[in-house]
């Protein structure tokens, strides 16, 4: 269930409407729009009784949402969200900037995530992926330096200004990285970990959920309503590739993902063609095809050395390939009318 207040709704009418909804025992969720307010209803088990929602004061309408992700459904919001950090300029949504997204597969050494953090600095990038915590398929392969790995990411943020984006496996590395990171990622192998996801939820730093291996559209934006269901709306979504029958790639990078997720959903939605392909000579070719497609950022792997790379060495691109696909980028960006921001500045905006 939807509730639309009029556009001169006031905060004093939204807020007694949300609190007219708690007391019907169910959950409110207000989401500010450009021309209005609406506020979308979870918690209920059937349709909720419109009458006594339609008559109270700044109400325009009620309506009934019947996808089952409704906060991530563009009936509940329209507007694009667009996902602000403090002190910078840099943000993640809205159609016309376009995030980038860079660093290595995990943090191995200071010396190493420096060189990279660096590089793809001076090359304009805004924020700095990198893992301390690494699921890996064999348990007897590098899983990352934990809390060592954050706190080596929280200096490459003071020293370059990017913003942080790692992932937590569980929730107790979730604590941690709540602690160190500006956004918080939940892993292709997590995206149906539902109380991960719930725990997530409860935070107020961004989260960036992945796609499953196997996922639907359906699915992917389920887990997106994992999140916003505890009250954290600022959600962002990758499409990584899915596992298909084909040899030629790690994964299919399913790029048709990118405009259906816009057209049912406000969520932004970033593409990692280093994961969707797996190998580097595939990485920049499909960098540049999900920015023609639409996509509201790239995440990308980038490693100085990537043949003694302790993880994903082969679809690591190199610094100087990086710096390169910014450039086409920033071109293919023009004929749509798009920009690539690059760089971090010092700003007033807020999340």
């Amino acid at each position: 269930m939807l509730v639309v207040m009029n556009a001169q709704a006031t905060p004093e009418q939204v807020k007694a409407v949300c609190e007219h909804i708690e007391q019907l025992g169910f959950r409110a969720h207000p989401l500010p729009g450009a021309q209005r307010t609406a506020i979308g209803i979870t918690g209920n088990q059937g349709e909720v009784d419109r009458g006594n929602l339609e008559f109270l004061p700044g109400v325009a309408d009620v309506i009934a949402v019947s996808k089952p992700y409704k906060l991530a459904s563009r009936d509940v919001k329209q507007d694009d969200t667009v996902i602000r950090f403090p002190g910078t300029d840099a943000v993640i949504g809205g159609g016309h900037h376009i995030a980038i997204v860079a660093g290595p597969c995990s943090i191995e050494t200071r010396e190493q995530a420096f060189a990279i953090a660096d590089k793809v600095a001076a090359a304009g990038a805004q924020f700095f992926r990198g893992g301390a915590f690494k699921p890996r398929t064999s348990p007897y392969a590098f899983q990352g330096l934990g809390l060592e790995g954050l706190q080596i990411m929280a200096e490459i943020r003071e020293r370059t200004g990017m913003r942080i984006i790692t992932e937590a496996i569980d929730a107790e590395t979730l604590e941690m990285v709540v602690e160190y990171a500006d956004v918080i990622q939940i892993g292709a192998r997590n995206m149906q970990n539902f109380s991960l996801l719930k725990k997530a939820g409860k935070t107020r730093k961004p989260v960036l959920v992945k796609r499953g291996m196997s996922a639907t559209l359906d699915e992917f934006l389920m887990a997106a309503e994992y999140v916003m269901s505890e009250g954290n709306y600022q959600v962002i979504l990758c499409e990584r590739g899915i596992r298909t029958f084909a040899d030629h790639t790690r994964n299919t990078l399913d790029l048709s993902i990118v405009p259906a997720v816009q057209r049912l959903s406000h969520l932004p939605i970033l593409v990692d063609p280093s994961h969707g392909t797996g190998k580097r000579n595939k990485v920049v070719p499909l960098a540049r095809a999900a920015v023609a497609v639409g996509a509201d950022g790239i995440m990308v792997e980038v490693h100085h050395e990537p043949e003694k790379a302790l993880s994903d060495g082969p679809q690591s691109i190199y610094p100087e390939q990086f710096e390169t696909m910014m450039n086409e980028l920033e071109q293919i960006a023009k004929v749509l009318h798009r920009e690539v921001p690059r760089g971090i500045h010092a700003g007033t905006a807020t999340t």
